[in-house]
């Protein structure tokens, strides 16, 4: 069980590394953004097929989440906690719920369990 203070301090790691990754990059002007997100939109169709019977714990459900490292790594390589933050993000800021649960009603809370089962496990 996370604690707020807990929840708190990946939510900061969050912020502080994708500030720090923006100054440093030029608001990742190294990134091709149409062909990140298409890997995103790509993804996320494959784990919505999937995830009426997907478990977070299971190896495919793994898979796809280091799949999904892979890619936000492209922008900076999160730490554990600004990882876990950013399914929290996910969860908390309206164009991210919203394009998210487009793919399946379930996607923020899989992600949520599954990015902090992997962030703690590989990161």
């Amino acid at each position: 069980m996370k604690t707020n203070e807990y929840i708190d301090s990946c939510k900061i790691a969050l912020k502080k590394e994708q500030e720090k990754s923006l100054l440093e990059t030029n608001n990742w002007s190294h990134v091709n953004k149409e062909e990140v997100h298409k890997n995103w939109n790509l993804l996320y169709a494959k784990i919505a097929e999937e995830l009426d019977t997907l478990n977070p714990l299971d190896t495919k459900a793994q898979d796809f989440i280091s799949e999904h490292y892979k890619i936000v790594s492209v922008f900076y390589k999160p730490s554990k906690e600004a990882y876990i933050g950013m399914s929290l993000f996910y969860k908390e800021d309206e164009g991210m719920k919203t394009f998210h649960k487009s793919f399946h009603i379930k996607m923020l809370d899989f992600l949520e369990e599954a990015i902090s089962i992997y962030a703690y496990k590989n990161l």
